[in-house]
């Protein structure tokens, strides 16, 4: 493995560590099926691939990983605009 090759892999290992464990577990402890619910699915997820080698196939992954980023985003500033449209305008 060339130097170039293992820079990429350690820059893709810690791509992959930072959106596991700084992101997508720390947004999780609010899902609303519980943390423990999310925290299972998203470990099952990452072991699935974790024996995946092909950069090209690493970025994508990641890629998907950053699209469920988004999603628990999304899903929790819809719950905040909910509880405040509730809070101020009784239906």
């Amino acid at each position: 493995m060339t130097q170039l090759q293992q820079l990429a892999s350690t820059n893709l290992r810690y791509a992959v560590k930072t959106l596991y464990k700084n992101q997508l577990i720390f947004l999780g402890r609010e899902y609303p099926k519980g943390e423990k619910y999310f925290r299972d699915r998203c470990h099952h997820a990452f072991m699935k691939n974790k024996d995946e080698t092909d950069p090209e196939k690493i970025k994508e992954l990641i890629g998907r990983g950053e699209y469920v980023l988004k999603e628990l985003e999304a899903l929790y500033m819809l719950r905040k605009y909910r509880a405040l449209k509730k809070r101020y305008y009784d239906q």
